[in-house]
């Protein structure tokens, strides 16, 4: 599964236990749009990193929290091997 697959995934699956009606998602979309509070992104930050190994938001020091879907997406996508 691909690190977008896995990012994708777990968003949709936070939404569902959150009980967040969630929106299409594309790269375009704002993370505010989704309706995720900030309850939902630690969630998600937290699941992403329990599966991943790594968050992208703490490893670097300049990290600032992307504004879409899609920049998030890359966020993990980017992290160095």
């Amino acid at each position: 599964m691909s690190v977008r697959s896995k990012v994708i995934e777990a968003i949709q699956q936070i939404a569902k236990e959150q009980h967040v009606a969630l929106p299409a998602l594309s790269d375009d979309l704002s993370l505010h749009e989704t309706g995720f509070d900030s309850l939902a992104f630690a969630i998600l930050v937290a699941r992403l990193e329990d599966e991943t190994g790594v968050d992208p938001f703490t490893i670097s020091e300049d990290a600032a929290f992307p504004a879409t879907v899609g920049d998030f997406v890359r966020a993990y996508e980017n992290v160095p091997a």
